[in-house]
């Protein structure tokens, strides 16, 4: 504490112009970047579910103490590799309430359309929230989609009041609700016991996407000092169609930076395609590195390269 006061006092008396030396700069922007400011404790404050789902008009799931909301782009017609990508392989958006004191944290990733992206930008800027992050998940996905990660803190009332405009603006832009056309659906013949034995771990079913959901427990990540949890986003997931000698895989890992390259040799080596490389959160603590990949093949094999990239991570993975 006395550190950062010491700091702020030499920020004050220096300004910020030219006159300081760059060790000076470097040691007034430490403070500013200081990701531990904000210091909330899971389970020292609650949320108002009921005021959230009042204001934004969704109803969500709540999981211990943090409540999130997901809005499936059942109107966009994906399709990779003559595979269709519907909500449970990674086509939905969502935004995750945190509780810190009489305040809230919340975390999203929004899909948007080419078109969707440059107005839905503008509105997230004028709630005031951060856009964190802008990238894919697919390639050779048709139509083309973009993922914007947003986040926000304030009190719960003017959280909510903004995450409700940013997923209004997107359905004036697109002229519907992205909810609203019925849900699709994908087969799935995958032997799934094996693929369980294989990956060490059980999945969740949902309209024949199976879904496994990996947690970091050895990783005490924190974004502004506020904890962040797997049900916030902070996991690797891995989302499976199609049939044993021809599946789709689709997911995300969550690594530390000494994580990254060993992940992405094991992926591209057994031949799952590595898509994307990218952050979700700025002011995270430890820094954490999202990739997204995608496989097209035997499912055993599928796996048995999925399993070897996560043995590159942190040990003692739960699921959630």
């Amino acid at each position: 504490m006395k550190n950062t006061i010491g700091l702020l006092f030499i920020a004050t008396l220096l300004g910020y112009g030219c006159s300081q030396t760059p060790a000076q700069r470097n040691a007034v922007q430490a403070v500013k970047n200081d990701s531990t400011t904000i210091a909330c404790p899971p389970g020292s404050s609650k949320l108002d579910i009921a005021k959230i789902e009042q204001i934004t008009g969704i109803k969500g799931v709540e999981k211990n103490g943090e409540y999130k909301i997901t809005v499936p782009q059942h109107d966009l017609k994906i399709e990779v590799d003559g595979f269709k990508i519907i909500p449970a392989m990674g086509l939905g958006s969502w935004t995750c309430f945190t509780p810190c004191g009489d305040s809230a944290m919340a975390m999203g990733d929004i899909v948007l359309t080419e078109t969707d992206l440059a107005p839905v930008q503008k509105e997230v800027i004028r709630q005031g929230f951060a856009i964190t992050a802008i990238h894919n998940h697919f390639v050779r996905n048709h139509p083309n989609v973009m993922y914007m990660h947003i986040e926000g803190k304030g009190p719960l009332d003017k959280v909510a009041t903004s995450v409700k405009a940013i997923f209004d603006k997107v359905k004036e832009v697109r002229g519907h609700d992205p909810k609203a056309t019925g849900a699709d659906s994908v087969i799935n013949t995958i032997n799934i016991p094996e693929l369980d034995g294989i990956i060490g771990a059980k999945g969740e079913a949902s309209k024949g996407v199976y879904k496994y959901t990996i947690a970091r427990p050895d990783v005490p990540l924190q974004e502004h000092g506020i904890p962040v949890s797997s049900f916030a986003g902070f996991n690797t997931w891995a989302a499976w169609q199609g049939t044993p000698e021809k599946a789709a895989v689709a997911g995300d890992f969550a690594m530390l930076e000494n994580e990254v390259e060993p992940v992405i040799r094991a992926l591209v080596e057994n031949g799952i395609e590595v898509v994307a490389v990218h952050n979700h959160m700025v002011h995270e603590h430890p820094r954490i590195f999202f990739l997204h990949y995608w496989g097209v093949g035997q499912a055993r094999q599928l796996a048995k390269g999925l399993r070897t990239a996560l043995d590159q991570t942190g040990k003692g993975f739960a699921t959630h």
